[in-house]
C-alpha cells in the first residue's frame, strides 16, 4: 500500500478507513506508515497507512465517499 500511494502523489483521493470515516485530499507525501493528506484549505491530515480499507481518485468536488447524491431526493 505504501509504494502504492507514493505513486499517487499530487492526485486527490477519497480514503476509506472503515466505518463511518472518510477522508478526501490530495496526496502530499508518504512517510513511513504515515500518508500525508492535504485537504481544500491546504490544511494537512495524517493517517495510518494500515488503518485505510480502499483509496479511489476523487472524480469531482460535489461527489463524497459513501453518499450518492440522486438517491438522496427521490421524492
Amino acid at each position: 500500500m505504501k509504494e502504492f500511494l507514493a505513486k499517487m502523489i499530487g492526485r486527490k483521493v477519497d480514503i476509506f478507513c472503515g466505518s463511518a470515516s472518510s477522508l478526501r485530499g490530495e496526496i502530499a507525501d508518504v512517510d513511513g506508515g504515515v500518508l500525508h493528506l492535504k485537504d481544500s484549505d491546504n490544511k494537512l491530515c495524517y493517517v495510518a497507512i494500515d488503518k485505510i480499507v480502499v483509496v479511489w481518485e476523487a472524480r469531482d468536488d460535489e461527489h463524497r465517499a459513501g453518499f450518492v447524491p440522486s438517491l438522496l431526493n427521490t421524492k
